[in-house]
């Protein structure tokens, strides 16, 4: 995969990109974690789509004012990021808390937006709460890789304390259910079959409130969708990147331009 770094407000912004066809799918990671989540998806993915995944501001290898950003500053960050690396109309994929971010980006930036993949959307309105998505949180660690507690560890660490807390704050204030209706976009929203943080019916009532929403499960995942079953993910975003072709159109700037040359 090529690293790639690009300055927002001042700072620089890191992503890895796996080229391939059009249109770009861009990752965006969840609370208090960073990119390498989406590793294995890009991996598999990127053999025949472009796909990028992006560390937002003051995670991973990204840096960040010393105050955590809330999240419409982080989806305004990925506005910016795509206008930083020349990047158009893109399919947003976040990941739990990354969903909410690109929900938001999705309703207010939608000139950046052609469609969205929700994998394991935060937060269920049914369990908003620490204490509650703690207990789910819990009980949904044996269903993920144990690799994948050691990655999460390490983000946790490299980010602090503090932007690990903000971030979480951030999921439990924000109500997606309110924004979802506003989403103008094809959405694929994925949940692993064992997830516990996010239950079908929350899934379920997700997919109703989009305007054009469709709903997949992932057998013998949790939430980590993409880092434990990123064949299966990536089967499903293909499917739907094929099935909402004319609707996502043609990607970033550099198709557009192909298209008028052609012309």
């Amino acid at each position: 995969m090529q690293r790639i770094t690009a300055v927002v407000s001042g700072r620089p912004m890191v992503a890895w990109r796996a080229s391939g066809a059009r249109p770009s799918v861009v990752c965006v990671h969840g609370a208090g974690v960073t990119s390498r989540e989406f590793q294995p998806f890009i991996r598999v993915l990127g053999r025949r789509h472009d796909v990028w995944s992006v560390d937002l501001p003051g995670f991973g290898a990204s840096s960040g004012p010393p105050r955590p950003l809330g999240l419409r500053a982080l989806a305004d960050a990925v506005a910016q990021w795509q206008a930083a690396v020349d990047l158009d109309r893109v399919v947003l994929l976040g990941g739990s808390f990354g969903c909410q971010v690109a929900v938001d980006a999705a309703v207010r930036h939608p000139d950046r937006v052609a469609g969205l993949v929700l994998v394991g959307p935060t937060v269920d309105s049914a369990a908003r709460g620490f204490v509650r998505q703690l207990m789910r949180w819990l009980r949904n660690s044996p269903h993920e890789r144990a690799s994948m507690a050691l990655l999460n560890l390490a983000d946790y660490r490299d980010a602090g304390v503090r932007r690990v807390a903000g971030a979480f704050a951030e999921s439990l204030r924000d109500r997606i259910e309110d924004k979802l209706p506003h989403v103008c976009v094809p959405t694929l929203v994925v949940r692993g079959a064992d997830d516990r943080l996010v239950s079908q019916e929350w899934a379920e009532e997700v997919t109703r409130l989009l305007p054009a929403g469709r709903l997949a499960v992932v057998p013998d995942a949790g939430h980590m969708v993409p880092y434990r079953q990123p064949h299966e993910l990536a089967g499903l975003v293909s499917d739907f990147l094929a099935a909402e072709g004319a609707a996502l159109g043609g990607g970033d700037k550099t198709r557009s331009r192909e298209r008028r040359a052609a012309r």
